[in-house]
């Protein structure tokens, strides 16, 4: 079972959101991870874009920590199996050459089995070897402070936001902003840029410095922000991921210690009515086939070609006769079968079986004998 993602046109046009669909989907179809929501297909419909993705139905963990009954937050244990799939997945895009960029609680999804996806890759870009990017992009409170400056990066803003990430799933709020606080978003960006981050009794020792050195403002001394592509690394071997065996994380058999429960919603009641209103005003015309017509290519996924070479789909599908011929399932010509004369004709016509019906194919598709054969 699968979810789809429906993106409707006119809105995407009205917000001019063209490249961040595209670009999302050119970045989904490269990605083969269990820590990363995977892409099994792209396609349109008349009023809409479609990807077909992983089904996640554990609900984000914005709901986990602020919607599940009781203070918010979650334990260290919970906080430190979530926060260590999470570098996993930032592990595989940073390697992919691809900085994440929003990295925060609304975009971390869990599966039916307690495991969690990094979601959305709407605002994720493509970092070149050796190149950098520059540009303001994020969520509020949770962009580093180079980004709020725009200066060129290249992956340790992941790496302040993966911080905030994990301070909010552990305090229950995140650092530079209460919940439901009302204040400017440049007061925020202030805060983030220079005002240091408190810590209650709800974080050990090895979680407080863990975020106190993923939250360091500059990101050269930030812990994984000088490494590139292998700040993962770094972040594996702190303290605070002591007890994780990565090997066994990574190969998917670590058990959860939450497993949704199948016969609830993880979710809110959608209240928001906005979000599905008609777009007015916006016009889909022949210009936009363009744009259309490089997102609606399919999608050949990797767990797709995976899944058909060890089902031995792959094999059966590639098996020929003898000099290449087709084999006899794939023979054109029907079978001519005699049928014995009666007393009765009319109970001799038989409907001929779609499966004997020659198949009408144009010679010139056909492969010619040439003077060598």
């Amino acid at each position: 079972m699968y979810a789809c993602k429906k993106l409707e046109k006119k809105r995407i046009k009205k917000r001019k959101g063209e490249a961040m669909v595209l670009i999302e989907k050119q970045i989904l179809q490269k990605i083969n991870s269990r820590f990363v929501v995977n892409l099994a297909y792209a396609y349109e419909t008349k009023d809409a874009l479609c990807l077909v993705l992983t089904i996640m139905n554990g609900g984000d963990l914005k709901f986990h920590i602020y919607n599940m009954g009781g203070e918010p937050g979650l334990d260290i244990i919970r906080a430190r199996f979530y926060a260590a799939e999470v570098v996993c997945g930032l592990e595989h895009l940073h390697q992919q050459g691809i900085v994440y960029r929003d990295c925060k609680p609304e975009n971390i999804l869990l599966d039916d089995t307690g495991h969690v996806r990094i979601s959305d890759l709407g605002l994720a870009v493509e970092i070149p070897e050796g190149e950098s990017v520059r540009g303001r992009v994020g969520t509020v409170g949770y962009m580093a402070p180079e980004v709020i400056d725009n200066e060129r990066y290249t992956f340790s803003p992941d790496w302040f936001s993966f911080g905030v990430l994990l301070y909010e799933m552990i305090e229950g709020q995140a650092p530079f902003r209460a919940r439901k606080e009302k204040v400017k978003r440049e007061e925020v960006d202030r805060r983030v840029k220079y005002d240091q981050e408190k810590y209650s009794n709800r974080f050990s020792e090895d979680a407080k410095l863990l975020c106190q050195q993923l939250l360091i403002k500059q990101p050269r001394e930030r812990l994984g922000g000088s490494m590139g592509r292998a700040g993962a690394l770094v972040v594996k071997q702190h303290t605070f991921f002591q007890a994780i065996n990565w090997k066994r994380l990574e190969a998917g058999i670590v058990e959860p210690p939450f497993v949704p429960d199948p016969h609830a919603v993880y979710a809110k009641d959608v209240l928001d009515i906005e979000q599905f209103s008609t777009v007015k005003g916006v016009n889909i015309d022949d210009s936009d086939s363009t744009f259309y017509s490089k997102f609606n290519t399919g999608c050949v996924s990797i767990p797709w070609q995976t899944e058909m070479i060890e089902t031995d789909c792959f094999r059966q599908l590639n098996v020929f006769g003898p000099n290449y011929s087709r084999t006899p399932d794939l023979v054109l010509e029907p079978i001519v079968i005699s049928e014995n004369e009666g007393c009765f004709p009319f109970r001799r016509k038989k409907k001929q079986l779609p499966r004997s019906q020659p198949i009408p194919i144009n010679p010139a598709l056909l492969p010619q004998a040439g003077p060598d054969r």
